[in-house]
């Protein structure tokens, strides 16, 4: 048998990724929910425009993105059912039978779900914010993709997208089930939020700024946000969480059976 390389495992997990039910359908969905929610939002907001007040301070970009935050929880599921089906199904012995270099198959996955993520997350978010400005033209303001800052918003979005999609897989390599790890996943993003609300204000905007939601908000925002990071700044935070999650699970994987 020939030895696996990093371009041969990554082959088998980019067909293993294609041909999961999982992955198609949360592929679907995230489309669905970044497009279809933006679309709505949108609707509502061209028919009570003459309503909206203030107005000096809309985004057009942020409303375009808004399907984002619902889209987020279909990413992290695919995420994490990348691994944790694996454990289920008990296929997870066979990929380390034809890849025993274990940090080579987290790698070989992370490669094929970053990748995948990233085209996904950004046909979904320029899609949303053409959709969106097309709503707009002629009664609502609108923005332009020439503009730096919107631009920035909107591959940030689908950046965003990406690496949630990597944190929910390396929950799944932690916790290898799939119900914890989405309970997990969803807390972090909804259920931790609510906690700081509870927190003395004097710990409330040094905390929140680091949340998750918080910081995907801050990445897709054309105007800084007060007590937040800078877009560019709020990714490395988000990327850093990503490095560490997967560093910890991957250390885990390597030392415990399968």
């Amino acid at each position: 048998m020939a030895k696996a390389t990093l371009i041969s495992s990554t082959r088998a997990e980019w067909i293993k990724f294609r041909s999961l039910r999982s992955s198609v359908t949360g592929a679907l969905v995230t489309l669905l929910l970044t497009i279809g929610i933006s679309t709505l939002v949108a609707l509502a907001v061209r028919s009570h425009w003459s309503h909206v007040q203030h107005r000096e301070t809309f985004d057009p970009a942020s409303i375009s993105l808004v399907g984002v935050f619902f889209a987020q929880f279909a990413f992290g599921v695919i995420g994490t059912l990348f691994i944790t089906g694996e454990y289920s199904s008990g296929s997870i012995r066979t990929s380390l039978a034809a890849v025993p270099n274990r940090v080579r198959l987290i790698v070989s996955k992370v490669i094929v779900l970053t990748v995948s993520g990233f085209i996904i997350g950004e046909l979904a978010a320029f899609a949303a914010f053409f959709v969106t400005m097309s709503i707009f033209k002629g009664k609502v303001p609108t923005v332009s993709l020439s503009s730096g800052p919107v631009f920035k918003a909107v591959v940030l979005a689908g950046l965003y997208l990406t690496l949630l999609a990597i944190i929910g897989f390396a929950l799944g390599v932690l916790l290898r089930q799939s119900a914890i790890c989405i309970s997990v996943f969803v807390s972090l993003l909804l259920i931790v939020p609510i906690i700081t609300n509870f927190l003395p204000s004097s710990w409330q905007a040094d905390i929140t700024r680091f949340e998750p939601s918080e910081l995907g908000s801050a990445m897709m925002n054309t105007q800084p946000q007060v007590n937040h990071f800078s877009a560019y700044g709020s990714a490395f935070v988000l990327l850093l969480y990503v490095v560490a999650l997967v560093g910890a699970g991957t250390a885990l994987f390597v030392r415990r059976d399968a």
